[in-house]
């Protein structure tokens, strides 16, 4: 299948719905061949605004294999510059997707790294009440810290590794868990690797995601920051007025240079 992509403000984004995301990612895994892991990133304004900050950041994103947008704004920003970005694909949604099409497979395999031990806790017993057939081959809380050792990675490498794990699900904060996935990705023996952050809050139910309402119309950052103000405040009065002051002047660039083009 086809993998269609579309650049918007420098980002390359993934047009494909999330079914044939699911195909896509059932034959990858279905493969005997040996292959480099894929690797999925959900970017949103905040996303953007922190890439915009941090250089490394910014070459840990580029070098996904498929990026997906969060929230609406990248959708947005798509249709404003003229673009065909038509969905959105939270980590959520996807972890669910992910999770329905292993189900339906025998001896499949996943792996949790990040968060609390309760929350992982928590996460192993919903996982097998919600999808009995998959195996958590592993979970592990890493150290709470700004920067990881050597012999920090070594440990969740080998963990992971030693597990025999088809998927890795990464549950730290962004960029956090982006960077580690773009300096640890090659010596890791798995197919597909997620970093879904705040997800494993969600899915262990240590934290409500916000109403459907909030989901439906792609501002969950909205209701985060009305449910967490403390936490979420950065994000929703510093990286969202951000995204749109960069968004409002391509688009006036591009309006601007269409006008002479007539």
């Amino acid at each position: 299948m086809t993998i269609l992509k579309e650049k918007v403000l420098g980002y390359s984004f993934n047009l494909n719905s999330g079914c044939h995301l699911v195909e896509i990612f059932e034959e990858y895994i279905d493969s005997s061949i040996l292959q480099a892991p894929k690797t999925v990133l959900f970017f949103n304004a905040h996303s953007f605004h922190l890439s915009h900050r941090d250089k490394s950041f910014q070459k840990a994103i580029d070098s996904f294999d498929m990026i997906f947008p969060d929230g609406s704004g990248v959708v947005l920003a798509s249709k404003l510059l003229s673009g065909n970005l038509k969905y959105r694909l939270t980590g959520y949604d996807f972890f669910i997707l992910i999770n329905q099409m292993l189900n339906k497979k025998k001896h499949s395999k996943v792996f949790f790294l990040g968060s609390s031990d309760n929350t992982l806790s928590l996460i192993k017993k919903r996982m097998k009440e919600d999808f009995e057939k998959i195996h958590v081959a592993g979970t592990y809380s890493p150290p709470f810290k700004e920067e990881f050792s050597r012999e920090d990675n070594e440990k969740m490498i080998s963990l992971i590794n030693d597990s025999g794990a088809d998927v890795l699900w990464v549950g730290m904060t962004q960029p956090k868990q982006e960077k580690w996935i773009h300096s640890n990705k090659d010596r890791l023996n798995v197919k597909l690797i997620a970093p879904i952050g705040a997800v494993f809050d969600f899915y262990a139910g240590t934290i409500k995601r916000p109403h459907v309402l909030f989901q439906k119309f792609g501002i969950e950052t909205i209701g985060r920051f009305i449910q967490n103000p403390k936490k979420m405040w950065r994000r929703n009065l510093v990286s969202i007025p951000f995204f749109l002051r960069t968004l409002s002047k391509e688009f006036v660039k591009i309006k601007f240079r269409n006008l002479f083009k007539k």
